[in-house]
């Protein structure tokens, strides 16, 4: 049996989604940040977060608005969302330079992006610190899927959707069904 060896080289060995969160301020344009920490906190109310590190221009413009949305890019956006993860909106219009296409929200000012088969509305109810990166904690205040995405009973298709996720610097499909919850009890 091999042993095991402490590593402390990378903070975050576990695969995280990987989204594209878009803001507005007042007297911005529209942004988007790549986000690879995110994820649910609670489903009863719905409330999600994203860590975003104070340095990043949509940092400023998150604690103004109180408000982002979380776009799950599907597979096929891969180099688009590496591409918004690496150029900064301060000098760049990320919608323009992408192609992608912001279409208004039904409650928040950041857009939805429309190539993304999900889009989660989020009011900030919080924000956290508790080192490198502030907290963002956020309310859902409505959810978005592409018909297309939806199967006949109305819930959403994964293998359609196809969301990847990040480790160790690189992008991962989320690979083959492995069972349905609760499947070790059936």
């Amino acid at each position: 049996m091999s042993k095991k060896i402490i590593n402390k080289m990378n903070v975050s060995p576990l695969p995280e989604p990987t989204v594209l969160v878009t803001v507005k301020a007042e007297d911005k344009s529209p942004n988007i940040i790549t986000i690879a920490w995110t994820g649910v906190f609670s489903h009863s109310p719905s409330i999600v977060y994203i860590a975003v590190h104070p340095a990043r221009y949509s940092h400023s413009m998150l604690k103004e608005s109180m408000e982002y949305v979380i776009n799950i890019p599907s597979e096929n956006l891969a180099k688009i969302t590496d591409y918004c993860g690496i150029v900064s909106g301060k000098n760049v219009d990320k919608f323009k330079e992408t192609g992608l296409t912001p279409i208004p929200a039904s409650i928040v000012k950041a857009p939805l992006i429309k190539e993304c088969l999900v889009n989660i509305e989020c009011k900030v109810k919080d924000i956290l610190n508790f080192g490198s990166h502030d907290i963002f904690v956020g309310e859902v205040v409505a959810t978005h899927y592409d018909e297309e995405v939806l199967k006949e009973n109305g819930v959403p298709d994964v293998d359609k959707i196809r969301p990847y996720g990040y480790t160790f610097g690189e992008y991962r499909s989320m690979g083959d069904k492995l069972g349905l919850a609760g499947y070790s009890k059936k």
